[in-house]
Formats: C-alpha cells, structure tokens, sequence
C-alpha cells in the first residue's frame, strides 16, 4: 500500500473494518468495553505523538523568517494576506491545528456513541486518525526527520480532499507573490 494515495488506504481502511464490524458481538459488554479502550488508547497515542512534536518544535526553536501569502477567503473579491511569521510559530499554530481537529473528532465520536448509541465507528476511528497523524507533515519532519523539502516545504500545501475544490487555493510562498503583496501593501502584520 506504499504507493497509494492516504485517501485510497482510507477508504480500504474503512471498507474493511465496516466488513469486520459487521462480525464483531458488540452487545457483548465485555467487547464494547475492550473497543472503547482501544479507541481510548489511540487518541492518547496520537495526543502523545503531538505533545511530542511540540517538544521537538520548542527545542529546535526555528526562528527563520518565513513569508507566504495566505490565500482570500471563499467568495470573496480582495487578494490574499501577507503572513510574516517564523518557522517556529508556523510549526506550533499547524500543530494547534491537528490538536484541535483531532479534539473535533473526539468530540463527535462521543456524540456518536454515548448519544446515538453507534458502536461501529469506534473500530474506523481507533485507526484512521492514528494513520492520519503518522502521516501529517510535522510528523514527517519533526518525528520521522525528513527534510522541510518539496511536498514538506512551508507553508505545507493543502491535502486534496473533498472540500478542497472549494477552497480558494494554497498558500503561495513564491518570491513573485510575496513581493506583489508586499508592494500592494496586503496584510505584513508578523505573526508571533
């Protein structure tokens, strides 16, 4: 599976383990209990793999200046924001991101399954969002130690998803880009 897409082994991830869910006793409580630790267990890997990186980020303490022109927001008629930030604080707020879309899905898991009573899912989430955080670009880098080169250049470009066609496009890091918005005078407020 080396050489397919994360959405491809998503989708192979999740069309098999609904084929095993379909097999699993989950009126058993003694199983519905050993699949909650198992999907409690993977989110404390997952909190623990991001307290990690963040002391990875706060040791190596990058403070490279890094521009980029963040892109406009959907629909709307004005250019892109100048960013000016630090390697640092790009890594630590990236990071904030994956932490908060990880404590989103939480969240909804527990809504899911303590409010509507859905068990299946919790087999799909022990797995998926483990696999996405082992393949996140700060785990690349900070935790695998790949170099910050081609698709791990900052600022990372966005994942092609579902959503992403309504998305106004990536981050331009291009020397052209940043000039144009710095001459137009758009944004420049440093981030920190």
């Amino acid at each position: 599976m080396a050489g397919l897409s994360p959405q491809i082994t998503n989708m192979i991830i999740i069309l098999g383990m609904m084929q095993v869910a379909k097999k699993i006793p989950f009126d058993d409580p003694q199983v519905l209990n050993l699949c909650r630790a198992v999907y409690i267990a993977s989110n404390l890997i997952i909190l623990s793999i991001y307290l990690y990186i963040k002391t990875v980020i706060d040791k190596k303490k990058d403070m490279t200046t890094l521009k980029y022109v963040e892109p406009a927001p959907m629909g709307s008629s004005e250019e892109g924001k100048l960013v000016t930030t630090t390697v640092h604080a790009y890594d630590v707020g990236q990071l904030k991101n994956l932490m908060r879309s990880q404590g989103m899905g939480v969240l909804m898991m527990g809504v899911m399954h303590l409010y509507l009573k859905y068990t299946n899912p919790l087999l799909i989430q022990s797995i998926i969002p483990l696999k996405s955080a082992l393949e996140s670009n700060m785990t690349k880098i900070h935790l695998w130690g790949q170099p910050a080169a081609g698709d791990l250049k900052r600022p990372f470009k966005q994942a092609a998803g579902f959503m992403s066609a309504l998305q106004s496009g990536p981050a331009q890091a291009d020397k052209k880009a940043v000039e144009a918005a710095e001459r137009a005078g758009r944004g420049g407020a440093k981030e920190e």
